[in-house]
């Protein structure tokens, strides 16, 4: 049972470390193109909107499709009040908890939420709202989607891991109770 739960964990986190570490290419895009964009309208004086949107796609690709990624490598923002005091044990139980209670519910109703907003918007295929900008504006809105979706199933390998965790604990546990048992 736990080395099925440690194969799904160790492809989930598979999935979002590449992910992550392809659309961390996006940022190199973005600086160039927001370059590219200042070259073109200070210099040149001329401009194109799609070119303004595409570093803005960018940048939000960038952060909703990277998010499982960092949730993965701890990169989130933690208010830190009392967890580093705690036992290895009791931060396994807070991130247990709090992944059930805060992380999984709000991907559910983020999710439940956008539904009518991303499929109205796929129904019109729904463009740029500016004159001469990117096609394919559900597309972007569909990242939310994506966000969701990969932040959930990291929260999953999350629990999962610090299931396998406490279980090894467990173990461990029984396993030096059983020798000190037998060396009375």
């Amino acid at each position: 049972m736990l080395n099925t739960l440690a194969y799904c964990i160790d492809f989930i986190e598979r999935i979002n470390n590449f992910i992550g570490k392809a659309v961390s290419w996006l940022t190199l895009g973005c600086v160039l193109n927001c370059f590219l964009v200042v070259i073109l309208r200070y210099i040149f004086s001329t401009g194109y909107p799609w070119m303004q949107e595409l570093y803005v796609w960018q940048h939000s690709v960038v952060f909703l499709g990277g998010a499982g990624f960092t949730l993965l490598h701890q990169g989130h923002v933690k208010v830190d009040i009392a967890y580093n005091r705690f036992s290895p044990k009791i931060q396994c139980w807070v991130d247990i908890i709090g992944t059930i209670i805060f992380t999984i519910p709000w991907m559910v109703i983020l999710t439940l939420t956008s539904f009518s907003f991303i499929t109205a918007s796929w129904a019109i295929y729904e463009p740029s709202p500016q004159t001469n900008g990117m096609q394919g504006f559900f597309l972007l809105k569909t990242m939310i989607w994506f966000f969701t979706f990969t932040v959930t199933l990291q929260g999953v390998a999350l629990i999962g891991k610090k299931i396998i965790f406490l279980s090894n604990e467990t173990e461990s546990y029984s396993r030096q109770t059983k020798q000190k048992e037998d060396h009375l």
